[in-house]
């Protein structure tokens, strides 16, 4: 499979169309079901990339406790609170949150930033993807669960985008990375979605076509940058399988476009902050200009 760059031709095509007589639901209610004590941080990483990206309704389904403190850094996103203990999501949290989407007709789902690694939350992000079959973007510590869970792995969400990085990939694939687009392929295929393999130049795979980026740099070499590149995602993705269907084409695009343009955030944050200094939280001011750029 020969692994080809993303270009601004391809780029400008799956950008989602923004019509002027448009409303919020036109463009798409994307659940971010997230977070955990001590890593709420992710939760509201993510979701402010998906409304950032242009999402028309976000909600954040998180740990009944920590919802009050997402809630106050998030105005702009709803919350929905579940059963937890510790901190972190129960199983049984898993029907009422997918009571929830289906009962608010979410669009896209997005699974994993900072759920944490107890029993309870890898039970309830399995059960939940097992559950729901809705266009999901699964991300960080769901991809864990996926790893530590049963095989094959069978989902109900498709078409979906999974976001791992070297290590969480070497855990899916019981290997180590050491061929990148081999190793993408091969997530693509155990997966069945599009496959982010994140690092040096991500590649972005359905199977069929592997995408290499040519955006980014070592200032995305930090923590949180990973919960914002799968909001935008989601983001985009729900944009765009509104508008055009949720197909893995419109998978594949949104997948692509929202790794090149967090790229390039990272690309113009570093002009003005350094590569060194450059925070997760401050990759999304340079969006605007990013999307300037297509």
């Amino acid at each position: 499979m020969k692994v080809r760059s993303l270009t601004r031709y391809y780029l400008e095509a799956q950008l989602p169309p923004r019509p002027k007589n448009a409303h919020k639901g036109d463009f798409g209610r994307v659940l971010v079901a997230a977070g955990s004590r001590g890593m709420a941080g992710a939760a509201i990483l993510a979701a402010r990339a998906a409304l950032k990206a242009g999402a028309g309704l976000v909600t954040v389904a998180c740990p009944e406790s920590e919802r009050k403190i997402i809630a106050c850094a998030l105005p702009e996103a709803m919350t929905f609170g579940a059963p937890c203990a510790g901190g972190a999501f129960t199983a049984a949290a898993a029907a009422r949150v997918a009571a929830y989407a289906k009962a608010k007709k979410i669009d896209a789902l997005l699974l994993g930033p900072g759920l944490g690694a107890s029993k309870g939350a890898r039970s309830f992000a399995l059960k939940l993807l097992g559950s729901l079959a809705i266009p999901a973007v699964v991300d960080a510590d769901a991809l864990n669960a996926l790893a530590a869970g049963s095989r094959p792995i069978s989902l109900r969400a498709a078409p979906a985008v999974f976001t791992p990085h070297p290590g969480e990939a070497a855990r899916l694939l019981g290997k180590k990375v050491t061929d990148r687009p081999a190793a993408a392929a091969a997530l693509a295929r155990l997966l069945g979605g599009v496959a982010v393999l994140k690092g040096p130049a991500t590649l972005v795979c359905d199977g069929k076509n592997i995408f290499k980026n040519i955006s980014g740099g070592p200032e995305l070499a930090k923590g949180g940058t990973g919960d914002v590149l799968a909001g935008l995602c989601a983001g985009f993705y729900a944009q765009n399988g509104l508008a055009r269907g949720f197909t893995p084409q419109t998978a594949l695009g949104s997948a692509a476009l929202a790794v090149f343009l967090h790229g390039l955030c990272g690309d113009l944050a570093a002009k003005k902050y350094t590569s060194r200094c450059v925070l997760a939280g401050e990759l999304l001011d340079f969006l605007p200009e990013a999307l300037g750029y297509l």
